[in-house]
């Protein structure tokens, strides 16, 4: 993973009140595809969560309609596997969180819109280190 996104806004907040760092460049992830997990508004999905990928969400975001692992060369997306670092919307993380299938969170990575939908302690509960 590069240590410097495409284009990054250097006031972005993380969930621990940090600067925001990059969530992933291989794949390069976040609503503005710059490798951040930043937010604006015309995200209206809430893409803040930097989430590392795991067998049982990606199965459990294709049931919700969302299917991550299909590549899409047309959009340039490559398709995600266990282990990527994603920029998750906020609110699909919750409902992830809610039917158990939740993935690891990156803290540093996370923006600090996140805790609009999900406490800082939850977060914590599935934190792993950058």
């Amino acid at each position: 993973m590069a240590t410097r996104p495409l284009r990054y806004d250097a006031s972005a907040r993380n969930v621990m009140g940090g600067e925001l760092v990059p969530c992933s460049l291989d794949p390069v992830t976040g609503f503005f595809r710059n490798g951040c997990c930043e937010t604006g508004p015309h995200d209206l999905g809430l893409h803040t969560v930097c989430a590392v990928m795991t067998a049982e969400f990606l199965a459990f975001s294709a049931r919700m309609g969302n299917d991550l692992s299909t590549p899409h060369p047309d959009l340039a997306f490559p398709g995600l596997k266990p282990g990527d670092r994603w920029c998750l919307c906020a609110p699909r993380w919750k409902e992830a969180l809610d039917a158990g299938a939740a993935p690891a969170v990156v803290l540093e990575a996370t923006h600090e819109e996140t805790l609009a939908i999900v406490p800082l302690g939850i977060l914590k509960d599935h934190a792993v280190e950058a």
